[in-house]
């Protein structure tokens, strides 16, 4: 059989990732595509920066046609609406474009989308009806496809959900009871990849595969609880006491995420997060256990193979905190900013007129220093410029800390230490600004 050549979009998530990795080392030739690539992503040549949403039909058939694409892996998804992610034209438009593209490009291709099990009759959010949506387009159009419909992906990094299940097998916490009793069903990573390398090689013309749609995860019944428990017992956490926050806590952080995701960030605990875990995660995967012959790892077999390494312990206890971090050091540059400039203005002028400023200095200093101190909680406040922020924090610190020392030396002595203080609030600029990546 010749090599077959997969086009992967959305290269750069928890699945596309994997599955470009998992189906270039079976020896297909493997096309990853992403709008952004970390440098650790870019293994190769074939691994492609792309605006991808932003490629018309056009430019999507040149692309299937150059790289002599065979089967497309649409791996593209965002979970909600938000600065630079719209739920319909990520599951919806493009996917309508997508299928276009493959009839223009005059090859014989299949598509292997990825779905989410489901009902459409139970789908509550955006993100659920537009990926309905994009399944009867699929559906309809005639093209060769599979439509994969994985449970809770359980892959060796971690991200989104994912994580945030791990964070709480690290912590003693508990999400509420009734939250933690819903169906889980897990999917290890291995397993979907395993069915697109058993798809890829299925002749195009092989009518038992030509339309099908599976549900992907382990065929036994799991709840979140029997998931975060096997995620404990890797952290050696099960022993361990736990608090249930209150359903009106999770309430709130989800509105707090939705907060976060206006500003940039994609926190998993959203409110479009907690209305699909509400619902659960559940299928039927005899019909894709039967035509492929593959066994679905069990949650024990995936997560279990091993105890948790020191870096899989350190990414789930802080990854919660990073919230914590982010938003304690956007408060603390707002807020004494505004404390300096609207609170105590005279006696922060004051300062600068004890030690003998010019008079016609006291009042710009005190104003612009405040403002920047503002400005660089502004900055932190959003993703795209949290690390100018920071490094703009740092910076500040320390020239707060030089300029003291040089002009106001005794306020290194003050009873409340707040020079002192600084040393420690630059260490913590410097953990937020090593933990801003998300992959």
């Amino acid at each position: 059989m010749t090599q077959r050549t997969i086009l992967v979009l959305g290269a750069s998530g928890l699945i596309g990732r994997f599955i470009t990795d998992d189906l270039r080392a079976r020896g297909f030739r493997m096309v990853g595509v992403a709008r952004s690539l970390s440098p650790a992503q870019k293994m190769g040549a074939q691994d492609i920066e792309r605006p991808i949403l932003s490629l018309d039909t056009a430019a999507l058939a040149r692309l299937i046609s150059e790289h002599a694409v065979d089967v497309v892996v649409n791996c593209l998804g965002v979970l909600q609406d938000g600065p630079g992610s719209d739920t319909s034209a990520v599951h919806r438009d493009f996917v309508a474009r997508l299928l276009q593209a493959i009839g223009a490009s005059g090859r014989a291709i299949r598509l292997v989308h990825i779905s989410i099990p489901g009902t459409a009759e139970a789908d509550r959010t955006a993100f659920a009806t537009t990926k309905r949506e994009a399944e009867r387009l699929i559906a309809a159009s005639g093209v060769p496809h599979a439509i994969l419909r994985p449970g809770f992906v359980v892959a060796p990094s971690a991200y989104g959900g994912s994580a945030m299940l791990r964070a709480l097998a690290a912590l003693p916490l508990d999400l509420p009871g009734k939250e933690m009793a819903t169906p889980f069903q897990p999917v290890a990573v291995e397993d979907i990849a395993a069915t697109i390398a058993w798809l890829a090689a299925r002749d195009i013309d092989d009518a038992s595969v030509k339309a099908v749609s599976w549900d992907l995860m382990q065929a036994d019944p799991v709840t979140m609880a029997g998931v975060v428990t096997q995620f404990r017992l890797a952290f050696g956490t099960a022993g361990w006491p736990r608090i249930a926050m209150p359903s009106l806590m999770l309430d709130r952080g989800a509105r707090l995420g939705d907060l976060a995701n206006h500003l940039g960030w994609m926190p998993p605990m959203r409110t479009t997060a907690i209305a699909e875990l509400r619902r659960g995660v559940s299928g039927e995967p005899s019909a894709w256990i039967a035509a492929t012959r593959i066994t679905p790892k069990t949650l024990a077999e995936t997560v279990g193979r091993h105890p948790a390494s020191i870096q899989d312990k350190w990414f789930a206890r802080l990854f919660l905190v990073k919230a914590l971090i982010f938003a304690s050091l956007v408060a603390f540059w707002i807020v004494s900013g505004f404390i300096a400039l609207f609170v105590s203005y005279r006696a922060a002028a004051g300062i600068l007129s004890a030690h003998n400023f010019p008079p016609a200095l006291v009042d710009p200093i005190t104003i612009g220093t405040s403002l920047m101190d503002m400005s660089i909680g502004v900055l932190i406040a959003f993703r795209r410029t949290a690390a100018i922020g920071l490094v703009a924090g740092i910076v500040a610190s320390l020239g707060y800390m030089v300029g003291a020392a040089i002009l106001t030396p005794d306020l290194w002595i003050e009873p409340l230490g707040a020079l002192v203080k600084t040393g420690p609030a630059i260490v913590l600029m410097l953990v937020a600004l090593l933990m801003l990546d998300n992959r």
